[in-house]
């Protein structure tokens, strides 16, 4: 059965609409900045797992009292002016680690927009398996704040919007591997500035590279046409991001990331030859399958096939049947 997916956004018009800025949570809310307040607040809910994106037009003063033992990871994605969370000074792609049952303050002298996650501590173990210092717990229960060194935080910030762009268009239930999928590209994109301040690990001898690689392909050959995100590879093989990179480009000459993106496209490929144009949607099969952005979709699609997804769709099997229905009757 399909998870049900909930996306809400609203308008706000007050700095009231901002006590419920983080899903689950309350938050005291004090206005600082003079002036109209304008603002904007979505939520997106996978089962228990919950993402929240809001903006607002005037600095406000924030206050948030745990009122249970969830685990809260924010990211600041913009920022017109100094924005403060405990003692920590933020800057856009930031990242914050707000530990269970931990009372939170923060400080915005202008106008801002943020995001943040809510989850289960339990989940980090298998959610982090290949990093062993985000699959501890233990890390969790120390507020931090992990700045963005690299472009993978700007990403992030796309990323995570065009996600919620993406499944605030679905039309219809979504298997639960998908979500799942979709709920780890939301968390990945969070944890990504996480995972790049943390020094490399040395973590004794890895499978060798030919063996990694087929597992891997094995592993994906039996999820069938499910989109399997790469924490969900390692977190099977309890490899780092940066060991399975090394090993699919040895043997590939390819990253993972890369290698999984193209699974993807050929089970979309097979998926088109075998579809209805009648009565499937491109944009439904591409995020079935893993991809959001369509236009970005189609031309990784292009490139792989020499052909736009509409092109497979239309000279399909059923099209080929149709028309050969078609002609013996013409004939016949």
């Amino acid at each position: 059965m399909g998870r049900s997916i909930s996306i809400n956004t609203c308008s706000l018009d007050s700095f009231e609409g901002l006590h419920q800025a983080i899903k689950g949570s309350h938050v005291e809310v004090t206005q600082l900045g003079r002036g109209r307040f304008r603002g904007a607040l979505s939520h997106v809910g996978i089962g228990d797992f919950s993402l929240s994106i809001g903006s607002f037009s005037v600095g406000v003063r924030t206050q948030r009292i745990a009122t249970d033992d969830k685990l809260v990871i924010g990211m600041l994605l913009n920022a017109s002016e100094r924005v403060t969370h405990w003692s920590f000074d933020m800057l856009p792609a930031d990242v914050l680690v707000m530990p269970p049952s931990t009372e939170h303050d923060g400080s915005f002298q202008g106008a801002a927009a943020y995001a943040a996650i809510r989850l289960d501590l339990a989940e980090v173990t298998s959610l982090f398996a290949g990093e062993p210092r985000l699959s501890d717990p233990a890390t969790w229960y120390v507020k931090n704040r992990y700045r963005a060194h690299s472009p993978s935080g700007l990403a992030a910030q796309r990323r995570l919007q065009q996600i919620v762009s993406g499944l605030a268009r679905q039309r219809v239930g979504m298997p639960d591997e998908v979500a799942d999928f979709w709920k780890r590209s939301i968390i990945d994109a969070m944890a990504a500035t996480i995972v790049d301040a943390l020094p490399a690990e040395n973590r004794g001898p890895v499978p060798s590279a030919m063996r990694l690689v087929r597992n891997v392909e094995h592993y994906l050959d039996e999820a069938g046409s499910r989109p399997v995100h790469i924490s969900e590879i390692c977190a099977q093989f309890a490899v780092s991001r940066r060991s399975l990179h090394r090993a699919f480009d040895d043997m590939l000459g390819l990253g993972p990331v890369t290698f999984l993106r193209r699974k993807r496209l050929c089970a979309i490929h097979s998926a088109l030859r075998e579809s209805n144009p009648a009565t499937t949607t491109i944009g439904e099969v591409a995020m079935q399958h893993g991809f959001i952005e369509l236009g970005r979709f189609s031309h990784y699609y292009r490139l792989l096939f020499g052909e736009y997804p509409s092109e497979t769709l239309y000279m399909s099997k059923h099209v080929a049947r149709t028309v050969d229905h078609r002609r013996s009757l013409a004939t016949g």
